[in-house]
């Protein structure tokens, strides 16, 4: 054994003496009301029936289609049964595109069938298809550095390694071969793009996920190979042959339709302190039926709100839910959402938009005078496991327009560990709903609204940069 010097000693007894000379600031009270309220809630059975319900009853919802109004008429007949005031559906027009045939295969140097889905938005190659030299790329970064004479009139791929991360920042980092991949390509003169699937998954279920063309950009055809073909492409790269693909993707767009939001409230008494706004979107991809993108976020937000609703005393602010349509295809519902109500007074703004895996993280952005909230807010939440963050609050495309106007945010974020093996692929559905963790997620957010619907300060606007 090595002998410590006495000073050596001396210094490691010192250190826990001089730490708690240091002691951490004295947590908020928890209102024993707000305590009993979230205590309750990992009980909770509403969320699970609406999940099962929608999933079930209505399936995939595709923005702009008959499945997504039938999921407005199903949203408007639930949230009516569960007792919310003020429900009703807001209607508006918006472009819509829907999938059609998707095949390809490797022609050469060996003939392989791959998997694979179109992304929103892509262009048609025609119901002949075309067959082209493949345009090898590992990384995004790659492919945006590699000159116009390297792609053009080839069939580009992107690669992209996505690592699952708790936060999900990965999706960041790897997005941009779907979100600006296929434009670029275009601009590069590439006759058609397939990309590795942004996910962090080994099944051969390809992830979908709209793509966007700036105006003056031509569409191409675009997709997304599931992530063991995507691999098998790279391994044959590497052996230095060159590749040919076929490729049949036969979308379209069909013009304007009606897509909508669906709002319901628990009104509060108080109307000058201003509303709550709490949801996620009711739309989803046409792959899976939705369960955790987004069905579960809607589930969570109106199974707390009723939760507040039922407790037997009205909220000083109106808790006011909101399924917003149209999120995967560019977030139109919360624009049309902002663009009618967004001169009226918002206290906050909170969206979920990420699974159904445990909340594990809060984040709030309040004014000075509302910084009490987020005290009390982290001393309600930490018995669920939640732990407060550092970031500024006011994430998510739905709610992104009205934060816009300097409302306040309050975040609660999932674990994205797992959500991204699923994410707008056929594999989701209600199977990938755990319903204990879904149970936790309604207890922290009827958690955040018994603090923050029913806070005596004002939550007024907040200034960003």
């Amino acid at each position: 054994m090595k002998h410590l010097s006495s000073l050596t000693i001396a210094l490691l007894l010192a250190t826990p003496a001089a730490a708690q000379r240091t002691a951490p600031p004295t947590p908020a009270a928890v209102d024993p009301q707000v305590a009993a309220l979230r205590d309750a809630a990992l009980k909770d059975d509403i969320a699970y029936d609406i999940v099962e319900g929608l999933t079930t009853e209505v399936g995939q919802r595709l923005a702009g289609t008959e499945a997504e109004a039938r999921a407005r008429d199903w949203a408007v007949r639930k949230l009516t049964a569960l007792g919310f005031s003020n429900v009703r559906a807001e209607p508006y027009k918006m472009p819509v595109w829907v999938r059609g045939d998707e095949t390809a295969e490797i022609v050469t140097p060996v003939p392989q069938k791959l998997t694979l889905v179109a992304l929103g938005n892509s262009a048609s190659t025609g119901p002949r298809g075309l067959t082209g030299e493949l345009a090898v790329f590992p990384s995004y970064a790659e492919f945006a550095n590699a000159p116009a004479s390297a792609i053009r009139g080839k069939i580009v791929y992107i690669g992209n390694a996505m690592q699952p991360t708790q936060d999900g920042s990965s999706y960041g980092s790897s997005g941009p071969a779907r979100f600006t991949g296929p434009a670029l390509a275009s601009q590069k003169g590439a006759a058609a793009i397939v990309i590795r699937s942004i996910g962090t998954d080994a099944h051969r279920l390809p992830h979908t996920g709209v793509t966007t063309f700036p105006t003056g950009v031509k569409p191409i055809p675009a997709a997304a190979l599931s992530t063991p073909d995507a691999a098998l492409v790279e391994r044959l790269a590497k052996r230095g042959q060159p590749i040919r693909l076929r490729l049949l993707l036969t979308p379209k767009m069909i013009g304007e339709r009606e897509s909508g939001n669906v709002i319901a409230e628990v009104p509060g008494t108080d109307p000058a302190a201003g509303v709550v706004l709490v949801g996620g979107h009711l739309d989803s991809w046409d792959l899976g039926t939705g369960a955790i993108d987004d069905a579960s976020g809607v589930a969570i937000t109106a199974a707390a709100a009723k939760r507040i609703m039922d407790s037997g005393q009205r909220p000083r602010r109106t808790i006011r839910v909101v399924w917003f349509g149209a999120e995967e295809v560019g977030g139109i519902g919360g624009a049309d959402y902002a663009r009618r109500h967004g001169a009226e007074r918002h206290a906050t703004a909170s969206e979920s938009d990420f699974g159904a895996d445990r909340i594990w993280r809060f984040e709030t952005e309040l004014p000075e005078a509302a910084k009490a909230v987020g005290a009390r807010l982290a001393s309600a939440l930490a018995p669920l496991g939640i732990v407060a963050g550092s970031g500024r609050a006011g994430d998510g495309t739905d709610i992104a327009p009205t934060i816009a106007t300097g409302v306040a945010g309050v975040d609660l974020n999932q674990s994205g560990l797992r959500y991204f093996d699923t994410h707008h692929t056929p594999d989701d559905v209600l199977e990938r709903v755990d319903p204990e963790q879904l149970r936790q997620n309604v207890a922290a957010w009827t958690t955040m609204l018994a603090v923050v619907a029913n806070a005596p300060e004002e939550i007024g606007p907040v200034t960003r940069p």
